[in-house]
């Protein structure tokens, strides 16, 4: 063997940088967790499916036909049925009660949040301790409290009175999100400001709104399923229909001697899209503050 010969290292094809080798163990854990997420799609996608199609099917043929089959013809009669039938209304209730239920829950947590983040006091730990306080409240609880006030407020059967509890059970959550965030802003960003005249308001409006961005979409995203998707308020704070939201007025296809089940589920379907569109335009934000949140 030369001199050459012995400086040049020998290479063995399984040190290779593209193969990689796995144990069995490896191999057999990789298949189980990929199972495992199949299993899960599945899960969750043979509903969505079942909701889908039987929204096209007729409700004369409805139960002599597989669940799972797709129609024989399609039909849009039960989506007109739907609309005719004062979805509207329903669609205009729920979205006012959502956008002013999180307008309320955001603006309230966020002032919270920065004074709680922002104090130097022993009283602030006290005050986060009271709203992470509200988080070991069930709603199911308090809901007879809560009907009574609304009574003595003289706003039963009306949007406010699914509006302030919304907006009264989505603060605690909100604001121990939103503390986590503002509370890695380097204090020194907030005593520039202070030292160029600043107040409390400015520093709140033009630093700790922006840099808090994604938290505030990811909480506008939850807590905006939260009360579209809201039952209990609605059934027990309002009564008639022209107040009704769309989880509550889906029981409105509910007859005497049966339910209209294809109505009710092109009534899901039409009441899925709103927040399908507003999970779109927003997903960017909400997987950032999400990531955001998960590496604290």
């Amino acid at each position: 063997m030369t001199i050459i010969e012995r400086q040049i290292p020998r290479v063995r094809i399984t040190d290779a940088p593209g193969l990689v080798h796995r144990s069995p163990a490896q191999t057999l854990r990789r298949v189980v967790s990929g199972g495992a997420g199949l299993l899960w799609a599945a899960i969750v996608a043979v509903p969505l499916y079942w909701v889908v199609i039987t929204s096209l099917k007729e409700r004369v043929g409805f139960l002599s036909t597989s669940p799972l089959a797709p129609p024989d013809s399609v039909t849009f009669a039960n989506y007109r049925t739907v609309l005719e039938g004062g979805f509207g209304t329903y669609l205009l209730n729920s979205a006012i009660v959502t956008v002013l239920a999180v307008i309320i829950t955001v603006a309230v947590s966020l002032m919270a949040a920065f004074v709680i983040a922002r104090g130097t006091s022993r009283w602030s730990s006290w005050y986060f301790r009271l709203f992470l306080l509200g988080l070991a409240i069930p709603l199911q609880a308090v809901i007879i409290p809560v009907y009574l006030l609304i009574i003595r407020m003289h706003l039963y059967d009306s949007l406010l009175a699914i509006i302030l509890p919304s907006a009264a059970f989505a603060v605690p959550i909100t604001v121990m999100i939103l503390v986590s965030f503002l509370r890695d802003v380097p204090h020194t960003l907030f005593e520039a400001m202070q030292m160029d005249g600043a107040g409390e308001w400015k520093q709140l409006w033009s630093l700790a709104l922006p840099l808090v961005r994604p938290a505030l979409v990811t909480v506008v995203v939850y807590n905006g399923l939260q009360v579209w998707n809201g039952f209990l308020f609605p059934l027990i704070l309002t009564q008639s229909n022209e107040r009704a939201v769309l989880p509550l007025a889906l029981t409105l296809y509910r007859g005497q001697f049966g339910i209209d089940v294809p109505a009710t589920m092109a009534a899901v379907v039409l009441s899925t899209l709103p927040i399908l569109v507003l999970f779109i335009v927003a997903r960017r934000q909400l997987v950032a503050g999400l990531t955001a949140g998960f590496s604290k």
